[in-house]
């Protein structure tokens, strides 16, 4: 029996039989030889049928032939560097499994909002394709990175009773007999487990209901938070350094291919080296200013402002000690200058914004209580996080880094929304 293989595997069976499960990407003809590129989700590969007789069973077969429709070929595998990705298949029979009948998106230019509307199929696209794959890429080396390094993967709820980040961007929904909300993010739960493992990890989807329609931003994105028991601020912008090297490293090394799909000049990734630049919020933006751009201490970074500041720069760049009026009620307040606090933003070179967000989180239960009442939250949501602080209280940082952002990075894609397989944005949620 003829072995099923992957695309991606092709080189390992040179000379051999294989068969190949997929879908029709495209086809052509030349004189008596008919061309099918195959796509199996793996890969795209050329197979070749030749038969001396025109009416013969295969050209018949490739005559019905159209656009998306369900395959299964069989044949030789023979090495041609003319061929994509350098190996061929020689047909030697060939199933149909279903017909295609006016495949929607055809090889001519389709407007955005036409191929947003039919996402489902538009993913079968080859950049499409390319991109997805090294947001898996991506995911697996950051689960590497964490699982290698001693930290525990903790799953924290998406249901929470209380906010993370403020609660003008909650979504609510009703929990039986009580309000509850789609998780901003994972980290006060985090906070908890840090104090039971040392060093843990959380990786899942979070939820924004900001109603804006930037390219940066996405209703519904994915996040890894790592936090660990005793480090302070110093300890994870060295880890954000660390992990976003690994990742880039891992992606120029899997991906290339796909990279060169895309047509992402690489070298700007390449020459990125740690410790990256780092500044305070008060030289930041001073070094705005001088750029031209308006904006006044206590402000916080816009996307203008973001940009800006990564094109001093040719890596990332480090931005810590803002102000506490701007960032969330957790952040420690330095004990030199109270009015900015222990902060952490990674802002991506390339003008791609803020992949990472974090800093030091106070410990102190006096304080931790006196920003729970100057932010109106509600207190009995936050006994349990309080208690954190009452029973070994420790200092403690981490931060989050967004998936869908990062990738847009390393890819050099200009919109978020190609970068996770449906996105959900503003009054879109469809497909």
């Amino acid at each position: 029996m003829t072995k099923w293989i992957y695309i991606e595997d092709i080189a390992s069976y040179e000379d051999q039989d294989v068969e190949i499960r997929g879908w029709l990407y495209n086809k052509r003809s030349c004189g008596k030889i008919r061309f099918l590129l195959v796509r199996d989700g793996t890969g795209i590969i050329q197979a070749t049928l030749f038969t001396p007789e025109k009416e013969g069973l295969l050209f018949q077969k490739y005559d019905q032939l159209t656009q998306e429709s369900s395959l299964i070929v069989r044949g030789k595998v023979k090495k041609d560097n003319r061929a994509p990705g350098g190996y061929e298949l020689e047909v030697q029979n060939l199933d149909i499994i279903q017909i295609a009948q006016d495949y929607p998106i055809t090889p001519k230019e389709h407007s955005t909002s036409f191929l947003m509307e039919h996402r489902h199929l538009w993913l079968r696209s080859q950049k499409q394709n390319a991109i997805l794959q090294i947001r898996a890429t991506l995911i697996n080396a950051i689960r590497n990175f964490f699982d290698d390094r001693g930290f525990r993967l903790m799953d924290t709820p998406i249901l929470t009773p209380s906010a993370c980040e403020g609660t003008t961007t909650l979504f609510e929904t009703q929990y039986f007999d009580q309000k509850a909300y789609l998780s901003q993010s994972g980290q006060l739960y985090n906070e908890a487990t840090a104090m039971a493992f040392g060093k843990v990890y959380c990786f899942g989807p979070t939820f924004r209901a900001e109603r804006s329609k930037t390219r940066r931003h996405l209703i519904e994105f994915w996040m890894v938070e790592p936090e660990i028991a005793y480090a302070v601020l110093e300890d994870i912008i060295e880890l954000s350094e660390d992990l976003l090297l690994f990742i880039i490293e891992r992606v120029l090394e899997k991906r290339k291919n796909e990279l060169d799909i895309l047509e992402r000049d690489t070298a700007p990734l390449e020459k990125i080296r740690k410790p990256f630049p780092r500044v305070k919020y008060d030289e930041a933006v001073k070094r705005i200013k001088e750029k031209g751009l308006d904006i006044k201490w206590g402000e916080d970074f816009g996307a203008p402002h973001e940009t800006c500041l990564s094109d001093i720069f040719d890596s990332p760049v480090c931005v810590t000690h803002f102000p506490a009026k701007i960032k969330a009620f957790y952040m420690q307040p330095d004990e030199k200058k109270p009015e900015v606090v222990l902060g952490l933003d990674v802002l991506a070179s390339e003008g791609y914004g803020e992949l990472i967000g974090g800093g030091q989180r106070i410990h102190d239960p006096n304080l931790i209580q006196q920003k729970i009442k100057e932010h109106n939250l509600p207190r009995e949501a936050y006994e349990w996080y309080i208690d954190l602080r009452k029973y070994g209280s420790v200092p403690h940082s981490g931060f989050g880094l967004g998936i869908e952002r990062t990738l847009a990075w390393l890819c050099k894609i200009s919109h978020i929304r190609q970068t996770i397989p449906f996105p959900r944005l503003l009054y879109k949620i469809y497909p």
